[in-house]
């Protein structure tokens, strides 16, 4: 659908008088492309599948016109918006708020796991018309009888490809069977697998499709780079990066929750104030972390996908990959944190020489290349810090009272019988001992691949053309993992020590495994679950410290004590080399050669730290609590 002429402003959309008098109030005044196409077709109560990145403005899209449509005389759930994480839960829910201050009487309540039962009972007796929730802590309230549906007029999945790739499909569908049968589905994504399609072919009915821009239109504004560098020296880069690059706030992302506190540790050691962000963390401590980012009490959060999901601080001016995703998806969210509403923005991406492969697939998917930047030379790094030296002599010459020292180092050089230099020159030495002014040695640069990488056959561009999932045989168990896999040639079958008599189920298995062990859901291929055991297939090639860790990780309060299926030791999970199918590759073709990570197997992040041990936080369904983070309302 062509992008219309927005010039025209908000008061042409056709918006409630108290909702556009607020719109202009916030200072909105031209609506954003996605914005002007949707807002009319809600209004009409029209289905909706909507396609659009973040930080393109579809909050505001359905949010607006949802609430011109809404009765606050009636005090009854009256639109529920799903949301993947609890970032985003809050997030929408206080654009709602903000949105609809001007209507009295207005209430919306965000649900979601992690946060008291007792708060949210007390906050649904007030019948709010607005519910925001992560999928399980909903179906946890309609089970119980705290939450009533059948008032519901409009539901709105909002970015949907996260909720199915975190294996919410199945709980979806069962929020859907009990809405009224009539009621307006709004779906926004940010790529149309599949998958989605499918959703929008069984629940909406004639529906309007809207597209706006692609991957690459959303991270114009977002000046980005990548280094090539070795594992070990990652760290190194990095700090060089953070001494050498003007930054206000800065987003550093990790692949596992272990490895945020582990580098944010590290940083803190180098005089960096920095701070993790994860999953494991409490909703109080994670609100309290992110707004120390936005009062500038800190600088820096090392934050793993899902804990950024939603997050938007203005400060934040730098993003930096130190892990890079597996998925190229993964990339334009993540650099979305940054650049957002116009601002400029820089992004950062680290890559280990084995990486170039995934590099490729982000700028096939972005339709641009990511230009090659030097890891920052010694001397580059030896004058900041002169220059950083000599400003602060400068300061402390100028601010502070130094009598007291003048006469200290007269009577040092009378008594001692040292030159005034000498003595200058050992104190400069004694103050840089800990970070060197004079850096005498460059980071090694890793060579070029021998092989031609742009010689790979070429990829479907995006996410919605991947390789259809195969449809699912009636005939299977139920305990069987419904999602995507590779061919049976590609993983190899684990017995892990979780079964039915445990309570476990499929997408605890999944979430378990893909959470701890670094493996993407749609990587995880059948699950049969027994009555003392499960049997699982996992990708080939995983290194041997990621299956030992996964021996600890806990569902149902069941250690996993995961081991092949055939009772032998699997050769090829010793180092992690072995050959596994390129990026994006759909089973059948020719098996990539190069070094990586099997199967869509995420590895450890680049300074070595293995995942998080011992059991995964839970909810009340045995498993991961829902994740969430306060947030200023912006999309």
């Amino acid at each position: 659908m062509d992008t219309p002429d927005t010039s025209t402003g908000f008061g042409a959309l056709g918006l409630n008088p108290i909702i556009e008098q607020t719109v202009r109030d916030l200072g909105y005044e031209t609506p954003t492309a996605i914005q002007s196409q949707c807002i009319p077709h809600l209004l009409a109560g029209r289905d909706l599948l909507g396609q659009a990145q973040t930080g393109t403005g579809k909050t505001a899209a359905f949010a607006l016109p949802l609430l011109s449509r809404i009765d606050p005389e009636l005090h009854s759930p009256q639109i529920l918006v799903l949301a993947p994480t609890r970032e985003l839960a809050l997030q929408v829910s206080e654009a709602f708020q903000g949105y609809a201050k001007n209507i009295k009487g207005f209430h919306v309540l965000p649900i979601y796991g992690g946060q008291a039962y007792g708060l949210q009972l007390s906050q649904l007796r007030r019948n709010p018309q607005v519910i925001v929730g992560t999928p399980g802590r909903v179906m946890d309230h309609i089970r119980r009888g705290t939450l009533c549906l059948d008032g519901i007029k409009t539901l709105v999945l909002d970015e949907a490809d996260e909720m199915l790739n975190m294996g919410f499909a199945e709980d979806i569908d069962w929020i859907f069977e009990q809405a009224p049968k009539e009621r307006q589905v709004a779906l926004f994504s940010a790529t149309m697998p599949p998958a989605i399609r499918r959703v929008a072919q069984d629940r909406l009915v004639d529906p309007v499709e809207v597209r706006i821009a692609s991957a690459s239109a959303t991270v114009d504004t977002i000046d980005q780079h990548h280094c090539v560098v070795t594992r070990f020296h990652k760290l190194d880069v990095l700090t060089r990066i953070l001494e050498l690059e003007p930054f206000d706030g800065m987003l550093i992302f990790v692949r596992t929750k272990n490895a945020t506190t582990e580098l944010s540790d590290k940083l803190k050691a180098h005089g960096f104030a920095a701070e993790p962000l994860n999953g494991d963390m409490n909703q109080e401590m994670r609100e309290r972390t992110v707004e120390r980012l936005k009062q500038g009490q800190l600088d820096i959060l090392v934050a793993t996908d899902v804990a950024a999901r939603g997050l938007d601080v203005e400060r934040i001016s730098h993003v930096v990959n130190y892990d890079i995703p597996t998925d190229p998806s993964a990339y334009v969210h993540r650099i979305g944190r940054t650049g957002r509403a116009g601002r400029a923005g820089r992004a950062i991406l680290l890559v280990e020489p084995r990486e170039r492969g995934l590099l490729r697939a982000i700028e096939r998917t972005i339709r641009r290349d990511v230009p090659a930047m030097d890891p920052p030379s010694a001397a580059a790094l030896s004058q900041s810090r002169i220059d950083r030296f000599i400003t602060e002599v400068r300061t402390t010459m100028t601010e502070q009272d130094l009598d007291f020292f003048y006469r200290l180092l007269a009577r040092i050089g009378q008594e001692q019988e040292i030159e005034i230099m000498d003595i200058a020159a050992a104190l400069a030495f004694l103050n840089q001992r800990e970070r060197p002014l004079n850096v005498k040695e460059d980071l090694p640069r890793p060579a070029a691949p021998k092989r031609e990488w742009s010689e790979r056959p070429p990829r479907s561009e995006g996410r919605d053309e991947r390789r259809p999932r195969p449809e699912r045989d009636d005939s299977r168990p139920r305990t069987e993992h419904a999602q995507g896999r590779r061919e049976d040639a590609d993983l190899v079958s684990y017995r892990i020590e979780v079964g039915h008599q445990h309570g476990a189920t499929p997408r605890e298995i999944v979430g378990a495994i893909a959470n701890e062990g670094g493996i993407e859901g749609r990587y995880i291929g059948r699950i049969n679950i027994q009555d003392d055991h499960s049997i699982v297939d996992l990708p080939k090639g995983m290194p041997r410290e990621v299956v030992n860790h996964l021996k600890r990780v806990f569902v149902r309060g069941q250690a996993l004590r995961i081991s092949p299926a055939d009772g032998t030791r699997p050769a090829e999970a010793s180092h992690g080399h072995a050959p596994s199918p390129k990026y994006g590759q759909t089973p059948g073709q020719a098996q990539d050669k190069t070094p990586r990570a099997a199967g869509g197997f995420r590895r450890q992040s680049g300074d070595g730290s293995a995942p998080r041990r011992g059991p995964p936080s839970k909810d009340s369904s045995g498993f991961r609590a829902d994740r969430g983070s306060s947030r200023k309302p912006r999309d």
